[in-house]
């Protein structure tokens, strides 16, 4: 529980250090007090989003700390998942830093906000108007319903089968997805073999064939420039090489009896005559044993338009489509599908949808039982709290599978004789949306865990006897929980184990708000204020007095003593 609250620099409390009891504590004080800033900041510690705004002004940083004791073994096992050493005692810290930071403290060690929450989320529930307004949530009326059941063996053994479902399921759709990507790789992989089996393809083709081609379209041109060499060379013409080498030859030999040299050059160019004739000749054999191939030529050209076009769709060389071939056809030989899996994993999927669906029948038909004592219970609540007129029914719809059941179920009130019955939410009186959630809580307050409950203004829109019975449950209630209430009510404020004053005061042109733990007399006196405001008559303290002793004669005890 709740033990202590320290609030340092925050808003208008200056440094308070307040002290709680395990059963009933109530907060009184003016409108404009600070009763909002106390759970502005019990929310900041329990790691609720705040704003820098809430620190003093003046100050670098707000301070508060919230002291709990008597850990239950729940709140353990929190800790634990944060991996913090359980204790018999936590202290949780927050520190607001007036330019927006903040940090977090789990006894006297750093942690995060999101740990601050987590713990906080098992050991306070809070509710305020707000609050109120999520209760009327259909979504969370078969979460209550479930809560006051108390045996949730049903919805474990039900979430069990459908987690395992969701797997199954999960898996049968991975192994699904991964054949439709097998067949996919498969059949283009079939289809480059295919391919490339079709034209026959060969290593070093692509090249091989190119260099073919180029020669063959080249013939054509190699004969005529063969054939032309020749002729340029001994074409039986005046003018080829081998008759203008005859011509000079028998020139320079006519002056050999005058130029002893004359001889040797005539000889010489006898030699370069007979090397020209027989150049011409190897030429002309060349150029007719180089034929033109025309029907080669067409072979070759759809060769290498066949190769071209498949290399262009696989956007590779021809090397290297063979070589994907090859990989191809090994990937294809050790691939293999799940069909065997598959086909086991939809028997599974069947045989667990049938249990679970049996099991969310089961667990429907026990809901529809627990909803009608459920009902019950919260319409005797309701007519204690001055609503004898209620009537209450659980509007109750199947729907698809979910983690939670197949269960739509939502509250119906009609909140007086003679109405018709309408979704809860529809109720629009505060004073009634107040007393039907202290209803609700009352009647699942044995089956939560969570061990202190704060309760903000529960009184909107009530007054008379109806406050009176709101005080009497939140007594009930903090017997078993401990209860936080702020109020402006004195029938709340006459039943609360332990009262605090709320009060605001101007020291040193500071405003400041002081949280006032009140003795006998000084709860006679604020029971007072609130009942006809300040300052109270005789009559109106005498008629506090006599009301807090009757509820709560251990008063006339301790002034005896």
């Amino acid at each position: 529980m709740l033990t202590e609250i320290y609030i340092e620099n925050l808003a208008v409390i200056e440094k308070e250090r307040i002290p709680l009891c395990g059963n009933f504590n109530v907060f009184t004080g003016e409108t404009g007090a600070g009763k909002s800033i106390l759970i502005h900041g019990i929310n900041a510690v329990l790691g609720q989003r705040v704003t820098k705004d809430i620190v003093r002004t003046g100050c670098n940083k707000a301070i508060i700390s919230a002291l709990f004791q008597d850990i239950d073994d729940s709140v353990k096992n929190v800790l634990s998942e944060l991996g913090i050493e359980a204790e018999d005692e936590i202290l949780l810290t927050r520190e607001i830093m007036a330019d927006g930071g903040s940090t977090a403290r789990i006894n006297h060690k750093t942690a995060t906000v999101g740990a601050l929450k987590r713990l906080g989320s098992v050991l306070i529930d809070i509710h305020g108007q707000h609050d109120t307004q999520i209760l009327m949530s259909s979504d969370r009326h078969m979460e209550m319903i479930d809560r006051f059941g108390g045996d949730d063996s049903l919805l474990l053994s039900y979430q069990e089968c459908f987690r395992t479902l969701q797997k199954k399921a999960k898996r049968l759709s991975q192994l699904v997805k991964q054949d439709q990507e097998k067949q996919k790789k498969a059949d283009f992989f079939k289809t480059l073999v295919a391919d490339v089996e079709e034209i026959g393809l060969k290593m070093g083709e692509e090249d091989e064939t190119a260099n073919s081609l180029e020669r063959l379209m080249q013939s054509e041109n190699i004969i005529t420039a063969l054939r032309s060499a020749a002729a340029a060379i001994d074409n039986d013409d005046a003018s080829d090489a081998v008759s203008l080498i005859r011509d000079a030859e028998g020139s320079v030999d006519s002056q050999s009896d005058y130029v002893p040299e004359a001889e040797e050059l005539a000889s010489r160019l006898k030699t370069t005559e007979l090397e020209l004739r027989d150049i011409s000749e190897t030429l002309r054999n060349l150029a007719e044993n180089m034929e033109l191939d025309e029907i080669k030529l067409a072979k070759l050209q759809s060769r290498s338009n066949a190769i071209r076009e498949l290399t262009r769709a696989y956007v590779c060389t021809g090397d290297e489509l063979v070589s994907r071939c090859t990989d191809a056809k090994a990937q294809l030989k050790d691939m293999q599908d799940n069909a065997e899996e598959i086909q086991q994993l939809r028997r599974e999927k069947t045989e667990l949808l049938a249990e679970v669906s049996n099991k969310a029948k089961a667990l429907s038909n026990y809901r529809i039982e627990t909803a009608k004592r459920f009902t019950s219970s919260v319409a005797e609540q309701l007519q204690f709290l001055d609503m004898p007129g209620v009537r209450l029914e659980v509007s109750h719809s199947v729907g698809k599978l979910t983690l939670q059941g197949m269960d739509r179920m939502e509250l119906m009130i009609s909140a007086n004789k003679g109405e018709s019955l309408k979704p809860l939410a529809k109720i629009a009186s505060g004073g009634e949306l107040s007393r039907i959630m202290l209803a609700l809580k009352c009647v699942i307050a044995d089956k939560d865990s969570i061990p202190t409950m704060i309760f903000d203004e529960i009184d909107t829109g009530v007054s008379g006897r109806a406050a009176q019975k709101i005080g009497i449950k939140l007594r009930e209630l903090g017997s078993v929980r401990q209860v936080l209430c702020v109020t402006h009510l004195s029938q709340i404020g006459i039943m609360a184990e332990h009262h605090l004053k709320i009060e605001k005061k101007q020291e040193n042109d500071r405003t400041s708000t002081k949280v006032i733990p009140l003795d006998f007399e000084g709860r006679v006196r604020e029971i007072g204020r609130i009942m006809c405001g300040e300052p109270p008559s005789e009559l109106i303290l005498k008629s506090a007095r006599e009301e807090l002793l009757r509820q709560h004669p251990q008063f006339a005890k301790e002034n005896e003593n």
